[in-house]
């Protein structure tokens, strides 16, 4: 009799720990012992790049148990892009963390009151204008001028990088062979993306990250600064081009997760 009830007994115990390491491994899934969800990271790319460039980044947030959605902005403009991210933000329920990079950032800023539920921006090598700035007032006070190569289009002209000047100008610490590729496919940006005024401020009321870029020469590491400050972000500096997300996807998951928790 004592065996059978030790046999239970055991069986009990083991029962028990494996429905406590279910539990375990649900809270974790779901960003702790409380249930609360993880926010959900949404990525938003910027100009002569697109949401490919996000991909180690994206690799790391999902294995870490974050949702990621990563919108391809249309580059054609900051109003009309902030109108089309804003579209697919409001089909994401619950928390949300904006993330942008270079001109993603100015989107961000704009698309962020939009929608509810944004817990925090961060800005990765990004754009933050104040109400009524353009990129264009911003980008003039950067160091260097981009090689820039005009193209006229129907409605418009659309810029883009000089390809052999590209890895100096965007992906200076990358591979030459993938610096190569980015130049090759990169997306166009309309030139109403640098006129446009930004229109709103997201980050006088939503908590930002910013990761600043020390040897970018896409936009100064004193712009960033100066645009950090001024947004009242909390600062992240790393030794990286203007593509860190690609070159230094650990240190940009980094500061994201840190701006979810």
């Amino acid at each position: 009799m004592r065996f059978r009830i030790s046999r239970l007994a055991a069986g009990g115990v083991a029962v028990l720990a494996l429905l406590a390491g279910t539990v375990s491994a649900t809270a974790s899934a779901t960003g702790g012992a409380s249930g609360a969800p993880k926010p959900t990271v949404v990525l938003v790319h910027g100009a002569w790049a697109d949401s490919s460039s996000w991909n180690p980044v994206i690799e790391r947030l999902r294995r870490d148990g974050y949702p990621v959605r990563a919108i391809a902005d249309p580059l054609q403009g900051l109003t009309s892009d902030t109108a089309y991210v804003t579209s697919y933000l409001a089909t994401i329920g619950g928390p949300k963390v904006l993330v942008g990079h270079s001109y993603g950032g100015a989107v961000i800023t704009n698309a962020a009151t939009a929608v509810p539920d944004v817990k925090a921006l961060v800005y990765v090598a990004g754009f933050i204008p104040v109400q009524g700035e353009t990129i264009g007032d911003l980008a003039a006070k950067s160091a260097t001028p981009l090689p820039l190569i005009t193209t006229p289009v129907p409605g418009g002209a659309e810029v883009t990088i000089d390809p052999p000047q590209f890895r100096t100008a965007f992906a200076g610490d990358l591979d030459p062979t993938l610096a190569a590729d980015l130049a090759t496919t990169q997306r166009p940006a309309n030139t109403r993306a640098v006129t446009d005024p930004s229109a709103t401020e997201g980050f006088r009321t939503i908590p930002s990250w910013a990761l600043l870029t020390r040897q970018d020469r896409a936009i100064s590491p004193d712009l960033q600064r100066f645009m950090d400050a001024r947004a009242g972000a909390r600062i992240t500096e790393v030794d990286a081009s203007h593509a860190v997300m690609l070159s230094r996807p650990d240190v940009v998951t980094r500061l994201v997760e840190q701006a979810a928790r």
